[in-house]
């Protein structure tokens, strides 16, 4: 790693297609999900120089204030936080807030190692992590496993490999540049997921704004070979709880395809709604709270299942992570459990 080399012989990768359940056809690529395994000795370098670059991410700088993930205190809570904290200080001056959903499409396949060796070294970043970088994206193969045995191993010239340690952050050092200063806009992003934010008197000039927002980021992205896979978008006019405002109807169009407000949608694991009530969100983690315990129950039977203090600290080992997800960022309502163990939410 000193002389920032990485060896060819932990290039190698094998790729294990596999169907997304629920596609309507298997005609097309985009019907099937490719899980990357790679040699565990060669992720242990990758750990290592991920460590080193993310202390020089912060120092350089190498990424955006709002970036999340693969560094230290950004997380999917950061992102929400950030989100919902503009929304509050907006609503404070009487502004209409609007945010609109984008995902990258491809994601790390489309990463062009040359831009982002070019990248690093205007940063500053050591030298010796750039030509690693460099040594590590370069000369890699790999060969994909469906309804047979393995092909051949053959070259892959672009994009940072899925199921690395280091990729995610090599992915948002390369996506930094999205992050366009706009008067009066946000733009959260984690890793491949943007969240584009206007806030104007009304809705009406919200829209407007979006899709200069989309056009400005469309012709960034095209300029680093990443574009968003449009039909993925989502779009939701925010409000305050006490607003007479109930639902905004305006759509916004973006290459031809027309995106309504969304009255609830999923974003990092967290459910939104346009008034920021939580109750949708805690709803879904009280409902599959109890789907645990009833798997959970499964476990218990009579003389061959699990002993009861076993099933008990399981419990509670599950319960508390699925229920407490997102409670850095919302209040969530009282929980207490009935006497025959099932759990309730009198808030929900």
């Amino acid at each position: 790693m000193a002389n920032g080399f990485h060896p060819p012989s932990v290039k190698k990768a094998l790729g294990i297609v596999l169907d997304k359940p629920g596609k309507p056809s298997y005609d097309s690529p985009s019907s099937f999900r490719v899980i990357v395994l790679l040699r565990t000795l060669s992720k242990i370098l990758e750990r290592v120089v991920t460590s080193r670059l993310s202390a020089q991410a912060v120092t350089c700088p190498l990424n955006h204030p709002l970036q999340c993930r693969s560094l230290p205190g950004r997380s999917t809570a950061d992102a929400a936080l950030f989100l919902q904290h503009y929304a509050e200080s907006f609503h404070r001056l009487c502004y209409k807030f609007s945010t609109l959903f984008l995902d990258v499409k491809g994601g790390f396949d489309n990463v062009e190692s040359h831009s982002l060796l070019s990248l690093l070294r205007r940063k500053g970043v050591s030298p010796y992590l750039v030509q690693w970088v460099g040594s590590f994206l370069r000369d890699r193969t790999g060969r994909l496993t469906f309804q047979g045995p393995p092909c051949v191993f053959a070259p892959v010239s672009e994009g940072v490999p899925q199921g690395s340690p280091i990729s995610p952050l090599l992915f948002v050092i390369y996506v930094s540049s999205l992050h366009l200063d706009i008067p009066r806009s946000l733009i959260v992003s984690y890793v491949d997921e943007f969240a584009v934010t206007v806030a104007s008197p009304t809705y009406r000039t919200n829209v407007r704004l979006l899709l200069r927002s989309f056009s400005s980021l469309k012709r960034k992205a095209s300029a680093i070979n990443i574009s968003f896979s449009v039909s993925k978008t989502k779009l939701i006019h925010w409000r305050t709880a006490r607003s007479n405002v109930w639902l905004c109807s305006l759509p916004v169009q973006l290459e031809d395809q027309l995106f309504y407000q969304q009255t609830r949608l999923k974003w990092l694991g967290f459910i939104f709604t346009p008034a920021f009530d939580p109750r949708c969100h805690f709803s879904r983690r009280y409902t599959l709270a109890n789907a645990a315990l009833a798997t959970i129950r499964r476990l218990s039977s009579l003389r061959i299942g699990l002993a009861p203090h076993l099933c008990l600290s399981l419990a509670r080992s599950l319960q508390a992570p699925i229920l407490l997800y997102g409670s850095s960022v919302r209040s969530p309502p009282p929980l207490h459990y009935e006497p025959n163990g099932r759990l309730l939410a009198p808030g929900l």
